[in-house]
């Protein structure tokens, strides 16, 4: 299974060099991370693609992270402070456009998410919805394996900064986690040429049958 083989190839790169991922690769991984598994697949999550060098380097400033500021590019997943009504209501309309489906007849499945996401406070539904942020952070970083790109995920980073700079408050929004990828620098990334270390498959994994 080649997939087995890039996760083994893949590692938290420590420094990156000045490579650009290209575009078309760029967007298979947006696109990856865009059909990821999400509960009810609302999507409570936008992914932030920022390329911009002096942007990147002031999104970095203060944090231990220096990949934040060296990658080709940084990708932020930025999670639904809360579930709206007009989230929602977008949401279904999209089904309805997509598969052709009259708004009528997606009534029960609209009353069902309604009455549960809706019923929650802001807080808990944020939780939720960053929760679906790292399931695509995880198809990110296995779609720029696949494409042996190099991709770092990262929570060492000064959130409310992030939020203001990319004006997300102002979209509903709050960072969760970033994933920044490029090309690892041979020569300065002490990690590039380690062997990966990883628990024994009978110690990480058990099976009850």
């Amino acid at each position: 299974m080649k997939l087995i083989e890039d996760l083994k190839w893949r590692y938290a790169t420590k420094k990156f060099s000045n490579k650009k991922v290209a575009a078309e690769d760029l967007e298979k991984i947006i696109e990856a991370i865009n059909l990821s598994a999400s509960s009810v697949g609302i999507q409570p999550y936008r992914l932030i693609v920022v390329d911009n060098p002096s942007l990147k380097k002031e999104l970095g400033e203060g944090s231990f992270n220096s990949q934040i500021a060296e990658a080709s590019h940084l990708l932020v997943f930025a999670a639904f402070a809360s579930i709206r009504k007009e989230d929602i209501d977008a949401y279904i309309e999209l089904i309805s456009k997509e598969r052709g489906t009259p708004i009528e007849d997606l009534a029960e499945f609209k009353n069902s998410i309604s009455n549960y996401l809706l019923s929650q406070n802001d807080n808990d539904n944020f939780i939720w919805a960053a929760k679906q942020a790292y399931i695509g952070l995880g198809t990110g970083l296995i779609a720029a394996a696949t494409l042996k790109i190099d991709a770092t995920p990262m929570e060492g980073f000064d959130a409310n900064k992030f939020d203001e700079l990319l004006d997300l408050k102002q979209r509903n929004l709050k960072s969760v986690v970033i994933l920044s990828i490029g090309y690892h620098d041979e020569e300065n990334d002490y990690l590039a040429n380690l062997k990966k270390v990883r628990l024994p498959i009978e110690e990480f994994s058990s099976m009850i049958s």
